[in-house]
């Protein structure tokens, strides 16, 4: 008999094939999604059970138009049950628009949402199931749901209030046993992803407990399949004779494992698996799940294309990396939004990923949601001279030397890039020497002409996701904020806008980065 999976994870809110940016039909997105599940159920040989692995509801526009305006939650969440799925897990970036706003998306679901690993003050699943129990034809398999313990270092305090986050490894170790007593197959769908090489077992990142998959496939008995997410990445393979999936970014791909079963002796034992990818580029996006948006993408498309502000210069990105090196006016504007808003003496900001392109003449919501890609909101924090030449410190080891180039240091691009963690400050004058040694780059650092001193105490804007500690800056915590500004960054960036019209594409070449 054969048992087939099929896994999406990280859609992060993509419904339609668009990028926003001006790409059409590309292949990406839950419309295309759903009608490439149509295709493989009729395709699938036995029983069926499809799994939707978290990071849902946050990541695209459209998802952040939704948050803005709740009247649409409805629409939105319509797709995820149009698509029939048996079960779904919570992904961090559920928690972005607060506790409430995700309590209501998870009311609106069909399937049962699993967090075996987030536990209440009492020690149970705080959103009430860890796992579930689903039978397909006289088969028990039982799906347990985990989540990356790595949450509270990324998230809002008030946002996971009353949570406990747990090791996934610890987790399912304690629940493996009894899932085996109470079915013939159990699988692991964990909004997770792989901390070493699946190949060698050499460590790929830091060890903090954020991504676990290498050790649940080493260290966890009992696991008859193994589905991934979080890390984007695009993986279909059999380790340790547990298959496994990772369906990349967007709705690009579909995992799919599919288990061969026989029953010896009265007891189910699986003598078959195999693990491989589909990617939704060949098929049409599926009308049903298109209608479900098609009020809400009007709407959202007016909105992005209202203007809000006028460049006086050139503020386009055309080359990422280059605006990591020498300060760019889209950098700098960022900061000097950030430093009006919150008042305080230095901001950091960075360019999240490669895709951002900066502001033509003309300013949209478009663009500033389109380059300003995540929901953060402000925190200032208060810390030493020492902390910020260390926080400067980890940030140039985001820089590495090839062929006397300075480049992004490949470590922090595979198997997931970061280019969200190499941050720029504006308020301070810096340089780092890629030359130098680990911990000896910043070779300059001033504040207002003068050398900054250890103890010498500074306010600091940065995002909340940094200034809890996020990307593993352990000089900043939540313990150093001394206020917070509640209102999201590109709402910021657009009021900002409103008061100052007209921009001017400058630098004041703050920072330098030498070799």
């Amino acid at each position: 008999m054969k048992l087939t999976f099929f896994e999406t994870s990280d859609i992060h809110g993509y419904i339609s094939p668009t990028n926003y940016a001006g790409g059409q039909n590309l292949a990406i997105g839950a419309a295309k999604v759903a009608a490439k599940l149509k295709k493989l159920r009729v395709q699938a040989a036995g029983p069926i059970i499809t799994i939707e692995n978290g990071d849902f509801i946050q990541g695209s526009p459209l998802s952040y138009y939704v948050a803005k305006n709740q009247q649409w939650l409805p629409d939105f969440t319509r797709v995820i049950n149009a698509m029939s799925y048996d079960v779904q897990v919570l992904g961090n970036h559920e928690f972005n628009y607060g506790l409430d706003y995700l309590k209501r998306a998870i009311a609106s679901y069909n399937a049962p949402v699993l967090a075996a690993n987030i536990l209440s003050e009492e020690g149970q699943p705080y959103f009430g199931k860890g796992y579930t129990v689903i039978e397909k034809e006289g088969i028990k398999v039982a799906v347990l749901g985990l989540v990356t313990q790595y949450i509270p270092h990324w998230e809002q305090p008030a946002f996971i209030q009353g949570m406990r986050f747990e090791s996934a490894v610890a987790t399912a170790k304690r629940l493996i046993p009894e899932l085996r007593k109470l079915a013939d197959i159990v699988v692991v769908s964990y909004h997770g992803g792989f901390e070493k090489s699946l190949e060698d077992g050499k460590a790929t990142e830091q060890l903090t407990g954020e991504n676990e998959g290498y050790q649940l496939l080493h260290e966890v008995a009992g696991i008859d399949a193994l589905f991934t997410g979080h890390q984007h990445r695009e993986i279909a393979a059999v380790i340790n004779d547990v298959p496994v999936v990772q369906p990349g970014y967007r709705g690009s791909h579909i995992g799919e494992i599919e288990l061969t079963i026989e029953s010896e002796g009265g007891t189910v034992v699986v003598t078959a698996a195999s693990a491989k990818l589909h990617s939704v580029a060949d098929i049409e996006a599926d009308a049903q799940i298109l209608s479900e948006v098609n009020a809400l993408d009007t709407e959202l498309e007016n909105w992005l294309d209202q203007p809000l502000g006028r460049v006086v210069g050139d503020m386009e990105i055309r080359d990422p990396m280059r605006a990591r090196l020498v300060e760019h006016p889209y950098v700098e504007f960022i900061n000097r939004v950030q430093l009006s808003a919150s008042g305080a003496e230095i901001s950091g900001t960075a360019l999240f990923n490669n895709e951002g392109k900066g502001f033509k003449e003309t300013i949209t919501m478009r663009d500033i949601i389109t380059n300003y890609i995540y929901p953060n909101t402000l925190a200032v924090v208060k810390i030493s001279g020492a902390d910020l030449r260390e926080a400067l410190e980890q940030t140039a080891g985001y820089l590495a030397v090839e062929k006397n180039q300075i480049v992004f240091n490949p470590a922090f691009i595979k198997p997931k890039p970061q280019y969200y963690n190499y941050d720029m400050y504006e308020g301070i004058d810096y340089t780092i020497d890629v030359s130098k040694p680990s911990g000896q780059r910043i070779t300059r650092l001033l504040f207002q002409e003068n050398e900054i001193k250890e103890d010498q105490m500074f306010e600091v804007v940065i995002n909340q996701y940094r200034a809890v500690g996020g990307g593993n800056y352990g000089m900043f915590d939540s313990g150093k904020i001394v206020r917070e500004i509640q209102v999201d960054m590109t709402e910021l960036i657009a009021d900002y806008l409103r008061e100052h019209p007209v921009i001017e594409a400058t630098t004041n070449e703050n920072f330098q980065v030498i070799l």
